[in-house]
């Protein structure tokens, strides 16, 4: 059981898994734009489809936020800090690190609004507020995935 846990403990292992957690969680929430633009009449995949994006965003939390305690801080943000591009971590991470916090409440949200009937939905004109929203919270994601790719070539090219 140690040697599993030091496995998925390893750097590129965390990453991977963040990253893999992450893509989950943008791809149901992909999912779900579909889902309330087609506005289903079933609405119970809804709530399955908001619950396991809802749950990949927070797993790649949960991942990155141990990464970035055992590697990040002490090996990674000095090599990005002493190379020529300092200013990654410091717009670019912090940022990341920062917007990410939206999209949690955001997740939670989306799901909330799949409890909804059909008919309370369309009683307080939610559909087009709906996705908006998850629009929005898919294209913010994207934009974190494309900083994490910057914090990485920072990384590797210092």
């Amino acid at each position: 059981m140690d040697s599993l846990f030091s496995f998925l403990s390893a750097k590129p292992v965390l990453v991977g898994l963040h990253l893999g957690f992450a893509i989950i969680g943008i791809d149901f929430f992909l999912w779900l734009l579909g889902e309330f633009i087609a506005d289903p009449v079933k609405r119970f995949r809804l709530r399955i489809v908001a619950l396991i994006g809802l749950v990949g965003f927070l797993m790649s939390w949960l991942i990155g936020g141990h990464y970035y305690i055992k590697y990040y801080g002490p090996l990674v943000k000095p090599v990005i800090n002493a190379g020529s591009t300092p200013w990654v971590h410091a717009v670019v991470m912090e940022a990341k690190e920062h917007i990410f916090l939206f999209v949690i409440p955001l997740a939670l949200t989306a799901l909330f609004l799949s409890f909804l009937h059909r008919e309370q939905f369309a009683d307080f004109k939610l559909k087009v507020p709906a996705i908006l929203l998850i629009g929005s919270m898919v294209a913010v994601t994207l934009a974190i995935g494309a900083m994490g790719y910057i914090i990485s070539a920072a990384a590797r090219w210092s």
